[in-house]
């Protein structure tokens, strides 16, 4: 059986913590920050721990992110 492959997009865009969350950058940051908040854009630093439901997927495009 060969090695599965892990989706080349996925490993560029999402870690993993210790404990099997899938860790993400948070959305709404590229453009447009004269519109946004001050609490928006310090909320929005760094990186966010994503919803079950869409960690699930993420785990099944990396296989051996485990």
């Amino acid at each position: 059986m060969p090695k599965m492959k892990t989706k080349s997009g996925a490993k560029k865009r999402f870690k993993m913590t210790a404990s099997g969350k899938v860790k993400a950058g948070v959305a709404g940051k590229r453009h447009g920050m004269i519109k946004r908040t001050p609490k928006q854009i310090r909320q929005n630093r760094g990186m966010d721990v994503l919803a079950d439901a869409d960690a699930r997927i993420v785990k099944k495009y990396m296989p051996y992110a485990r």
